[in-house]
């Protein structure tokens, strides 16, 4: 599983073309004389384009840095005891076309999953993304922002922008268990999570379990049910709102 409980990049890179594999020529070289003045312009202008090279590739280096540090950034923090108990009476709802559900969550031992969660949805991240995975007797999958795009080849390999910290505890993912999808690696859950439609205790300890449906269960039973195509995507979109109750 990956956080399709993924999706895989493949970078194409166009061949190389040889001289004299591609139409080409060679051209006989020619010899022109030059005048002092002019070698040494022609000379302040290679420095010129030199460095303008360098530059531009010293900022893209910086840039690709950047990108790379953005993307790897592992998102952690303590909480106090207090905190956790705070966020236990925090509630959300799941909207879907087909109904609402209900979730309860764990910051007992997965309150990073719990907040981030609960931020994003607060920002109205989750709104317009759908259930992108469905796959009876298991499990329904969202939270993906590249399925706000009718684009079906992307969905499944988004996020928010940072991973989270593995926080696998001993919560068992029985029917209703709210988890966070990740790729391979342990600590690279983001956005996307899933609800279990049946008991899939192979995931234990696996996974990180931060929540569960304490109402609507029959709408993840009718979600999972829906037509899909021949990567578990629902054929008719069903979008999501994710609204946040707090006492």
């Amino acid at each position: 599983m990956s956080e399709d409980i993924g999706g895989v990049v493949q970078l194409v890179r166009a061949p190389a073309c040889h001289v004299g594999g591609c139409g080409f020529k060679p051209r006989r070289s020619r010899q022109i004389k030059a005048s002092p003045a002019q070698l040494a312009g022609l000379a302040f202008i290679r420095r010129k384009v030199f460095m303008k090279r360098i530059g531009f590739g010293v900022i893209g280096i910086i840039l690709l840095l950047m990108a790379h540090l953005v993307h790897a950034q592992v998102k952690y923090k303590d909480f106090t005891p207090e905190e956790k108990k705070k966020m236990t009476e925090i509630k959300a709802v799941i909207e879907t076309n087909l109904g609402n559900m209900e979730i309860k969550f764990f910051p007992e031992v997965a309150p990073n999953h719990v907040s981030s969660f609960v931020e994003l949805a607060k920002k109205g991240f989750y709104d317009g993304t759908t259930f992108h995975r469905v796959i009876p007797g298991f499990m329904i999958q969202g939270g993906d922002p590249n399925s706000k795009s009718p684009d079906r080849s992307k969905h499944g390999m988004g996020g928010p922008g940072f991973t989270l910290k593995a926080e696998f505890n001993e919560k068992q993912h029985k029917r209703g268990i709210l988890s966070m999808a990740r790729s391979q690696h342990p600590d690279s859950a983001g956005s996307q999570f899933f609800i279990c439609v049946a008991d899939a205790l192979f995931l234990d300890r696996k996974y990180t379990a931060f929540g569960e449906v304490i109402s609507g269960m029959e709408i993840a039973d009718k979600i999972v049910s829906q037509p899909r195509d021949k990567a578990d995507n629902p054929k008719d979109r069903i979008e999501m709102k994710v609204k946040v109750i707090e006492k």
